[in-house]
């Protein structure tokens, strides 16, 4: 049944299903569809905001009575979106759900940054599944909303701190990892199997952290390289104060935080 046309029933749980909030993938599993089934059926029938389950079914009947024609050519394979859909899949395997993750890939890859509005068109989700995913994201702080100047549109951006504020944020997380299996250690008992077992982990994530409180390589790097410029061009002792007139603010917050 997978390559057969949607029935009446199918169409009334995309709509349902779309009315509740999920993704064009989710829908696609609970019918037994490809996800490609589902997004073309709300495309050609008013999108996620306007798709109407017996308008879609008087369409396809209408379809069915057309003489078939020849088929259009395949088009060429799109660079772009291979890049973006092989980006997406990277972010997927570290845990992040998908449609989140195409969302973060398609501010990411955007100039300007996306409203809402330009995520539902490029991904083909709803409103919901989108305002779930900026959530998420904003949570985590991978992305950040500006206000669109005379309008009252949010427009969510990718801040170019992004992965160092990521990095630091895996440095708390694993901060507490060792709290919490520290703590376990002495709970159930140094000589136990589960203590003993998180013992192990608490020397794990305690390595981990050492070694990522150090910082990320390549933005110290930066840092040292713009102030050793800075001191070979002066040729003569400078200040603190006209060092960091010559770095970027985000090295300078950098440096503020581990002064």
């Amino acid at each position: 049944m997978t390559g057969a046309r949607l029935n009446r029933s199918e169409r009334e749980r995309v709509a349902a299903g779309l009315a509740a909030g999920l993704d064009y993938a989710e829908i696609a599993r609970r019918l037994g569809r490809p996800t490609s089934t589902v997004t073309r059926e709300v495309a050609r029938n008013g999108g996620p905001d306007g798709y109407v389950a017996d308008d879609a079914e008087a369409a396809a009947r209408e379809r069915a009575r057309r003489p078939r024609t020849t088929p259009p050519a395949v088009p060429e394979p799109d660079p772009r979106a291979a890049f973006l859909e092989e980006f997406a899949e990277n972010v997927v395997s570290t845990g992040v759900p998908r449609t989140t993750a195409r969302v973060l890939v398609q501010i990411h890859s955007s100039d300007h940054g996306c409203t809402a509005a330009d995520l539902i068109a490029e991904l083909g989700v709803s409103r919901a599944a989108v305002s779930n995913a900026v959530v998420y994201l904003d949570g985590l702080r991978l992305i950040r909303r500006e206000r669109e100047p005379e309008t009252r549109r949010e427009r969510y951006v990718v801040g170019d701190d992004v992965w160092a504020t990521s990095w630091n944020e895996s440095v708390d997380a694993n901060a507490r990892w060792v709290a919490n299996t520290t703590r376990g250690v002495e709970v159930l008992g140094p000589d136990t199997p589960a203590g003993i077992r998180l013992a192990r982990a608490a020397r794990f994530f305690t390595a981990v952290h050492e070694t990522m409180s150090a910082g990320p390589w390549p933005l110290a790097t930066g840092e040292a390289a713009a102030v050793l410029r800075a001191l070979a061009r002066a040729g003569v002792p400078v200040t603190a104060d006209q060092l960091r007139s010559v770095l970027t603010p985000d090295q300078r917050a950098v440096l503020r935080r581990r002064a």
